[in-house]
Order: C-alpha cells, then sequence, then structure tokens
C-alpha cells in the first residue's frame, strides 16, 4: 500500500520532544497523537479540557483526520473524547487540539509527550441530495433504536 503524503508542521514552541502523530505497529489504523503541554495539565473528575498536540497539518480534499479515544486511557483511568471521533476538515489549518474528558471520579494529569488520542486519516464522500417523495423498501423499514430486541433467540 503506498501512503498517502500529508503536509505537517510543528507549531512554534513545539519541538521534537513531542512527536508527531506516529503509528505504534504495522497493523496500526491510528497514529498516535502526543500531548504538547507545557506544564502538567490536570483534568479534574466530570471536566474537559483542551490538549494541544504541537502540529497542523494540510489534509487533502476528499480525505478527513478523525481523533479517537485511546482505549488504554478509556479502560485504566476514564478519560475519553467528548466528540469523538472529533474531525479534522482539510481546509483547516489551525493547530489540532484534543477535547479530552474525565469521566472518571478522580483527577488525571496530562503531561507533556504524552499519548493522549489516535488519528486515522480516512476518504469520504460529498452527497448531493435528492429530494423524493418515497425511499426504497427494505426488511428494516423505519425500525431502529433496538427494534430487533436484545436477545440472540
Amino acid at each position: 500500500m503506498t501512503p498517502l503524503k500529508i503536509r505537517i508542521n510543528r507549531i512554534s514552541g513545539a519541538t521534537a520532544d513531542v512527536p508527531l502523530p506516529v503509528y505504534a505497529t504495522e497493523g496500526s489504523a491510528g497514529m498516535d497523537i502526543h500531548a504538547a503541554v507545557t506544564e502538567p495539565m490536570t483534568v479534574p473528575a466530570g471536566k474537559t479540557v483542551l490538549v494541544p498536540t504541537g502540529f497542523s497539518m494540510e489534509i487533502p480534499v476528499g480525505f478527513e483526520a478523525q481523533i479517537r479515544p485511546r482505549s488504554g486511557l478509556a479502560v485504566k483511568n476514564s478519560i475519553g473524547i467528548m466528540n469523538a471521533p472529533g474531525t479534522i476538515d482539510s481546509d483547516y489549518r489551525g493547530e489540532v487540539k484534543v477535547i479530552l474528558t474525565n469521566f472518571g471520579s478522580e483527577p488525571f494529569t496530562v503531561r507533556r509527550g504524552d499519548r493522549i488520542a489516535q488519528m486515522v486519516v480516512a476518504r469520504y464522500e460529498r452527497v448531493l441530495w435528492v429530494e423524493s417523495e418515497e425511499l426504497s423498501a427494505t426488511q428494516r423499514g423505519a425500525g431502529g433504536f433496538g427494534h430487533t430486541g436484545t436477545s440472540h433467540q
């Protein structure tokens, strides 16, 4: 697979001690994103903070970057991302920041270089709405919100 090339730059003051997004393993879909805080940042229980990452990027038209929670932070520390997945649009050129939320009961501290989120770059489609009086019929129809029940029987 040929990698998609995306231009990235470090925000003023962000140094090489904070890695740019990087894949942890060959099979990783998401790249780890690191905190570019200048000093430790505490996320109080039940609160949300905006964490700088120290980079901006130039995503090609037709792609987006999705910012997602890290499973380890979620299960071990109850840390998630309020608007997961967050979308970075192709025309955004500002610093990428992560909206971290502490869903737990204890404060959580973010330190410089900590892996705080993951980023997946994905292709998307633009749509043109075609207004219609009717939609095609399916077996499911308008059923939703648990209409199939919870038991497998």
